[in-house]
């Protein structure tokens, strides 16, 4: 049988038809429509409105255009913002989002896997009840009560960073450190349990009596089995910390795509939502087939079971 990242290659294609599938049908339940809310709007212009973007037409018909559309490449034109097409929205919405996704990913990684070693490393001390204390926090505290805590101490009090914004480096920090805080604590709580499982292995114990220093055993010999945790969920985590910061783009102005897609569901704009949906279902699967790939690179055995299958 074939390795499990060519199965997801084949699969990813499925995955995505049955999610703009759904993602059609559900937008056309919900009561209302693209134009319905518009104020004193002639029944003869919301006719000819429906009939410019074909949704007079027969719903298995419409379904076919939209398939036939995303085949092409053309997203179509935003049913709300008349004079853009879906292509451009994305364009300009989507670099915002990855760039505060991106920070904030390296951020928590780079704080999670940090303090998730040093609690390892110091089991049932006070150092280790202090971060993992530190993380329940960090997995408890919503982003709609630490973003606007940090706005109020870091920009208002202190007057160190701005209170919102797009377009520097340290309009970037209070958002990304917001966004980091909860992926940083599980981080954290993996990286904590896969180094305490590792430090307990015979290999370690035979390295600490050849007299290796702590620092060469874990970054030589432990840290390659005990990240395993944190990298079978990395995949989740980076589409979700990219797809999931709608909240922290609405706190700090940040002119995001999070923000475009709640409004064009709201706003019944269909062309967007499909187009919005079918980027962060492309982005989920692509995160998760390099989760996988990361994963089987790092443990033989997961490559010895696929050679095997």
């Amino acid at each position: 049988m074939m390795p499990r990242i060519f199965r997801r290659l084949l699969y990813a294609p499925i995955v995505l038809l049955l999610l703009v599938t759904m993602t059609f049908f559900l937008v056309r339940l919900a009561p209302g429509g693209p134009f319905s809310n518009e104020r004193d709007l002639p029944e003869e212009v919301e006719s000819a409105l429906n009939a410019r973007f074909g949704l007079d037409q027969p719903l298995h018909i419409q379904y076919m255009r939209m398939v036939g559309g995303l085949l092409r490449g053309d997203l179509g034109p935003s049913m709300k913002h008349r004079d853009r097409t879906v292509k451009d929205i994305i364009s300009d919405h989507l670099p915002p989002s990855l760039l505060l996704g991106t920070t904030a990913i390296l951020l928590a990684l780079w704080v999670g896997i940090t303090i998730g070693i040093i609690s390892a490393l110091r089991a049932n001390t006070l150092i280790d009840y202090l971060g993992m204390g530190a993380t329940v926090i960090g997995i408890s505290l919503p982003a709609f009560v630490f973003g606007p805590l940090l706005q109020l101490i870091f920009s208002m009090k202190l007057g160190w960073l701005p209170v919102a914004g797009y377009g520097n480096a340290s309009q970037l920090i209070l958002p990304a450190v917001t966004l980091s805080l909860p992926f940083a604590a599980r981080f954290a709580r993996l990286m904590r349990a896969g180094m305490l499982e590792i430090l307990s292995e015979d290999f370690i114990r035979t390295a600490h009596a050849k007299g290796l220093s702590e620092f060469t055993i874990v970054t030589r010999h432990a840290l390659r089995g005990a990240i395993l945790p944190v990298i079978s969920f990395l995949g989740p985590a980076i589409a979700a910390i990219t797809t999931g910061s709608l909240i922290v783009e609405k706190i700090f102005n940040i002119p995001g795509l999070g923000r475009e897609f709640v409004e064009s569901a709201l706003n019944r704009d269909y062309t967007l939502v499909m187009g919005t949906t079918l980027v962060y279902g492309t982005f989920i699967v692509l995160c998760n087939m390099l989760a996988d790939l990361s994963y089987a690179a790092l443990d033989p055995r997961v490559r010895d079971a696929e050679e095997v299958a």
